[in-house]
């Protein structure tokens, strides 16, 4: 199986989805359609200081009968942000984003400088491959 900074290594030809926290939640979205993901993360300079999500929005603007071209994402943000270093293992991202029930997670350097971020999609991706590469050894080796 790939390690964390081989899944990144391999993302790093898509730019990374970030907004600014005075940016209006209707950019975000925008964004969001324009990167076809469902989390940017939310940067002042080069800073990590939240996440914003789709859950945030169905959550913090539709359910509250807010409206995306007035709110501002600092406003509905999660700013209390999980995230894991290039050195997790893919276990342990998939065991994180189980328990806590997020589908994104930002990758942060031990500097905290952001390494990238990572979505559920990608980790079942590339365990799926991995399965497949397993089971076409066991088979070549069980016919061999």
């Amino acid at each position: 199986m790939k390690t964390l900074k081989q899944l990144l290594a391999a993302k790093k030809d898509k730019p990374l989805a970030a907004v600014s926290p005075i940016d209006t939640v209707f950019h975000a979205l925008t964004l969001m359609a324009q990167y076809d993901v469902g989390a940017l993360l939310v940067m002042e300079g080069e800073q990590l200081v939240g996440i914003f999500s789709e859950r945030d929005y169905a959550r913090k603007i539709i359910l509250q009968g807010k409206s995306s071209k007035e709110t501002l994402v600092k406003e509905i943000m999660s700013d209390k942000v999980a995230y894991v270093t290039p050195n997790t293992t893919l276990d342990e991202c998939m065991a994180l984003m189980t328990e806590k029930h997020f589908r994104h997670l930002p990758v942060l350097e031990e500097d905290g400088a952001v390494a990238g971020m990572i979505s559920i999609g990608d980790l079942v991706k590339e365990t799926i491959s991995s399965q497949r590469f397993l089971i076409a050894e066991l088979e070549r080796y069980i016919t061999g």
